[in-house]
């Protein structure tokens, strides 16, 4: 999955079956807030988004910031794969 990091209007981008999916996101001292994401209507949507949020996490990581999750979708794919807790800053926990 090819991702582009949109840092003009704070979004990762992706494109699937040529429509966009988003995850828009707000960076503050070395925190990056993920506020909303938006998939098109396509098959298999859960596992689309599934593998998108796996991707963005891994570029979070990869930047070594800390992620604070404002979405529930994204809140519960890093309570189920506990590897991302670690992106967390200190004091939130899901």
């Amino acid at each position: 999955m090819e991702i582009n990091d949109n840092t003009f209007l704070r979004q990762f981008e992706t494109k699937t079956n040529g429509k966009l999916a988003i995850i828009e996101y707000s960076l503050q001292d070395r925190k990056i807030f993920l506020t909303k994401i938006v998939a098109p209507e396509i098959k298999n949507k859960d596992v689309f988004v599934d593998d998108f949020i796996y991707n963005v996490l891994e570029i979070i990581s990869e930047r070594n910031i800390s992620v604070v999750p404002t979405v529930p979708k994204i809140t519960k794919y890093i309570r189920k794969n506990r590897r991302y807790k670690s992106l967390l800053p200190v004091g939130i926990r899901i």
